[in-house]
């Protein structure tokens, strides 16, 4: 299997960036529903926020990648038989995906920073505030956060049963193609 895409399906890099970015994001929308009801005694009340925080930023900077690869390594072509439509709403669904997800990591970041603290990631290193102390910017940061965050996982969700469509209903090569099979 090549590491670079190819014309008729994605290289091992794409595949484990794709595969990787949505194991991150559900993995963190459940950490995150699951850590806003922690109690202020509970040990994970500081741990949950800052694993959640570390991963976020992780993916934040392998999102960056993923779009500089994208450029290095383009994706297969849309298939002949898909139609205008079907066309159409795979790149602006595909730009949606894009764009929530850096939204997402960004009001994240917004939320963090709102005291003009920096986020340690792993205690490897620490991310700056660059931004912060604007008008209660943690309770609005946060609110998009949320919104997004639900945004992203229903999205990913339609995503999915699209892949499967092709794969089950139009028994095309949509899904063998991310999967690294030969279309």
């Amino acid at each position: 299997m090549q590491l670079r895409n190819s014309t008729s399906r994605y290289g091992w890099v794409s595949i484990f960036m794709h595969w990787g970015v949505a194991l991150a994001v559900f993995g963190l929308f459940g950490l995150g529903l699951w850590m806003v009801g922690l109690g202020y005694y509970d040990p994970w009340r500081k741990a949950g926020p800052d694993l959640h925080k570390s991963i976020g930023l992780i993916l934040l900077a392998v999102m960056v990648l993923r779009v500089l690869w994208r450029f290095i390594s383009p994706p297969p072509p849309t298939l002949d038989s898909y139609s205008r439509m079907t066309r159409l709403g795979a790149k602006f669904g595909h730009a949606f995906l894009y764009l929530c997800l850096f939204a997402v990591m960004i009001a994240g970041y917004l939320i963090s920073t709102a005291e003009g603290v920096g986020i340690p990631v792993f205690d490897w290193f620490e991310v700056p505030a660059l931004v912060s102390g604007l008008p209660d910017q943690a309770d609005n940061a946060g609110a998009i956060h949320l919104y997004l965050a639900w945004a992203l996982v229903i999205f990913s969700g339609l995503h999915a049963l699209a892949a499967l469509k092709h794969h089950f209903i139009d028994r095309d090569v949509t899904l063998k193609r991310m999967l690294g099979r030969k279309a």
